[in-house]
């Protein structure tokens, strides 16, 4: 088995073992010199980009998105008596695993393809530097939505300290990377770079740019808001410059016996089941899409959620428990870790991008918010397999509102939202983000920070909020630094609290959201 040396330092925690093999579905654990950076030759960039990749998508995937963002954005409740986080508690540990697991894990690789393929580098290639600046921004990007200033610039500059960048400079240097990568990319249109090692689009560039341009969109529409005109120019540019637009172009990580889906792995666990949330909108709507991500519950053989915040006594009721409410679908259960993608990003959520955008009165290509709208909607159809035409026209022409529900609390409709594009223009933009929701997921860490960017869709308040800055019928906001980071790196961590411009905690609103 080849191994090939990547040293480097963080300055911001040591380094972990980490390991890059010749084969990219497994990734062999070896010593790292938490002091230097040394070479890749050309296959160890192939091999440092595929671990990169693997390790951005699900570094601490169940402390991270399971326990945290699949619970806020109520795409799932939690079932597990001793787990407080869906009670709006910021458990310490566990965030801290998320974040280290992160930088000690995801970044060391990414860092040794930068480095390697920049220009001048020892195995300079522009077109593997564009990608890797693009993985960049994708594996950044949720980060710095769960804590706003994080470490970014300068992780790797060899010091004990490492200051903190303020989110907007975060998210404006993501554009610059976005534009310049795609503008790169350009001579190697229609061409393969990077073949297999490529775990999403297996080289394919033209996948690349318009994989590149979708997430310039997305953060531009996050930031809409705070800078209208620069989001407008970013979002127009991006649509001009292709996005995702079909379901051949969906970006699906690659999954093998040694590089799993960490959803499926976690399914083992019993630790969540459906929301209530989910239970209201999709029974209401008669949504086909139900059965493909979830399933009916073994006690009942019925299709039923679970309203959010629980307290540990109230999940000890019958009603409660694991096997009355439903789980995943087969898809989604441990049997199948290795052959069930981890999704990425969707043309869906493109296509709802620029339904939004056109609200706005950018322009998204011509057409309507209307016609952008119910293009999300079927695009999120066939990307679950319902491809039967009548099918979807059926359900985008339906008035059907999502329902009130026979729980333990009695639980109002949600809202009251119908399918079919709406006569009243002021119920536009929560349609939009009702349906996008829904096509968002599994992905909780999206699904999150729309919710609070935008209150849509609008999801009941937890039964409890053991929060002592968040009410129950209150949105956390971010979750707060870390313990480790107190621990390690104080005087960068204090960076990062001047720049988060309010208290340290998870009522704090970040820079887009201000």
């Amino acid at each position: 088995m080849k191994k090939i040396n990547l040293y480097l330092t963080t300055g911001l925690l040591v380094v972990s073992s980490m390991g890059i093999s010749s084969c990219t579905d497994k990734f062999e654990e070896y010593n790292t010199n938490p002091t230097r950076l040394t070479q890749l030759d050309a296959s160890g960039v192939g091999n440092a980009f595929a671990a990169a990749q693997y390790r951005g998508a699900t570094a601490s995937w169940q402390t991270y998105q399971s326990l945290f963002a699949d619970l806020q954005s109520q795409y799932f409740a939690n079932v597990a008596q001793n787990f407080p986080s869906d009670r709006n508690v910021m458990v310490g540990n566990w965030l801290n695993g998320a974040f280290n697991t992160f930088y000690s894990s995801a970044v060391p690789p990414l860092l040794g393809v930068l480095d390697n393929t920049k220009p001048g580098g020892i195995a300079e290639n522009p077109g593997v530097y564009a990608m890797a600046n693009i993985w960049k921004v994708r594996m950044f990007l949720p980060r710095t939505d769960y804590w706003g200033p994080i470490p970014y610039s300068q992780v790797g500059n060899g010091l004990k300290q490492v200051d903190y960048d303020a989110q907007d400079v975060i998210y404006k240097d993501f554009l610059t990377l976005l534009t310049k990568a795609v503008t790169d990319l350009q001579p190697y249109k229609g061409k393969n770079i990077l073949g297999n090692n490529d775990q999403i689009y297996g080289g394919n560039v033209d996948n690349w740019i318009r994989f590149a341009n979708t997430l310039r969109l997305r953060i531009a529409m996050r930031m809409s808001g705070v800078e209208p005109a620069l989001a407008k120019t970013n979002a127009e540019e991006a649509v001009a410059g292709g996005v995702l637009e079909t379901n051949a172009q969906d970006a699906f990580l690659k999954v093998t016996a040694n590089s799993i889906n960490t959803l499926n792995q976690a399914t083992a666990w019993n630790e969540f089941r459906m929301s209530a949330a989910m239970e209201s909108v999709l029974k209401g709507y008669n949504d086909p899409r139900m059965s493909k991500f979830y399933a009916p519950a073994t006690a009942t053989g019925q299709f039923k959620g679970l309203r959010n915040g629980y307290n540990q006594v109230e999940l000890g009721a019958a009603a409660n428990q694991a096997t009355a409410v439903s789980n995943v679908s087969d898809n989604f259960l441990p049997g199948n870790q290795a052959n069930q993608p981890f999704g990425i990003i969707m043309a869906a959520e493109a296509w709802f991008l620029r339904a939004e955008g056109a609200l706005k009165g950018w322009n998204m290509g011509g057409g309507t918010a209307k016609e952008y709208y119910e293009a999300g909607i079927n695009a999120s159809m066939r990307q679950w397999g319902i491809t039967d035409a009548g099918a979807i026209a059926a359900y985008t022409a339906s008035t059907s509102v999502p329902i009130a529900l026979t729980d333990a609390v009695n639980s109002p409709a949600m809202t009251d939202i119908p399918v079919l594009w709406s006569s009243d223009a002021s119920k536009h933009l929560e349609q939009i983000h009702t349906q996008k929701w829904l096509a968002l997921w599994p992905d909780g860490l999206e699904a999150w920070a729309e919710y609070r960017r935008t209150g849509f869709p609008k999801l009941y308040p937890r039964i409890n909020s053991e929060s002592l800055v968040v009410a129950k019928d209150g949105v956390v906001r971010r979750t707060p630094f870390t313990i480790g980071e107190q621990q390690t790196n104080p005087k960068g961590l204090a960076t990062g609290v001047t720049k988060l411009g309010g208290t340290d905690n998870e009522a704090t609103r970040l820079w887009w959201n201000k």
